[in-house]
């Protein structure tokens, strides 16, 4: 591991998966409030919320931040994009935090009627539309430029997120290769990510996407990342992503990981909120 030194204070993040009604949704959006949460986020699939409109509607409750946690660039048109980025930053005054990654469930690619491709074209298809976006938000009047968060785990996309990201969500494989324990994996992504990096190294904000938290490992929820990671349960439990422990021990836990590996930006699941917010308040 390189040399991690980050004065970052913690942020935690919260991504919501459904709105329902205005009325539930507003009220769920006060809760991530109230629970401490310094963003609400909301995740880019069919079946759950549409991003856009749920951020602008949580903007009228709420004072904190608004991510898209994250959009799907493959079936994306740029020229749209930048129309509505620029109209949700100017409606949540300023508090837009745009996530963007490759797209990784083919049949949503599908439902659109884009080419899945190969990791590497979503890769590119996900540069050309991160260096157009940023073309076409220049020319508009009061420039609006929202942070840019990129989300995964292969090297390709690290080198990339080096050059261009203001934050960098590592996805729950991020603690996978073969042959090295969760961690020492986890690590060596650290390591590739902030040598790609360079003298931006200090820029870039370093956020854990945590897809489960629980007391114990045989009865922590792992359902939602059991179906879309097809991993076991032996070895999902093992993950910096998924969180075992008491709240204190998981504090703990957190702060090593800041530490560690610079870690200072921390989103969970909706399924998880009421459960993390206790270590949230440990790490105030």
């Amino acid at each position: 591991m390189l040399e991690i030194m980050t004065s970052r204070p913690f942020r935690f993040g919260v991504s919501l998966l459904n709105v329902g009604s205005r009325s539930a949704w507003r009220a769920r959006a006060r809760q991530v409030e109230d629970l401490g949460y310094d963003v609400l986020q909301v995740p880019d699939h069919l079946g759950t919320a549409a991003p856009f409109p749920a951020l602008v509607a949580a903007a009228d409750v709420t004072t904190i931040r608004l991510g898209t946690y994250v959009l799907n660039a493959g079936i994306l048109n740029p020229t749209y994009l930048a129309r509505d980025v620029a109209d949700v930053h100017r409606l949540t005054d300023g508090r837009l935090e745009l996530g963007l990654g490759t797209g990784y469930v083919p049949a949503e690619f599908e439902a659109a009627g884009v080419p899945f491709g190969t990791g590497g074209q979503r890769l590119r298809k996900l540069d050309a539309i991160l260096a157009e976006l940023r073309a076409l938000l220049a020319t508009e009047t009061d420039t609006p430029s929202p942070p840019i968060m990129l989300s995964g785990a292969g090297e390709r996309m690290l080198r990339f997120a080096g050059r261009e990201a203001d934050i960098f969500s590592f996805s729950i494989l991020a603690g996978l290769t073969e042959g090295l324990s969760p961690e020492d994996a986890f690590g060596r992504r650290v390591d590739a990510l902030r040598e790609a990096a360079g003298d931006r190294v200090d820029d870039i904000e370093l956020n854990l996407f945590v897809a489960a938290v629980g007391d114990r490992a045989d009865t922590v929820d792992l359902s939602i990342i059991r179906q879309a990671s097809g991993l076991g349960d032996d070895m999902l439990v093992q993950l910096p992503g998924v969180l075992v422990g008491s709240s204190q021990e998981i504090a703990e836990r957190l702060l090593r990981y800041r530490e560690q590996f610079g870690l200072s930006y921390i989103s969970v699941l909706e399924p998880h909120m009421a459960a993390f917010a206790k270590v949230i308040e440990l790490l105030r």
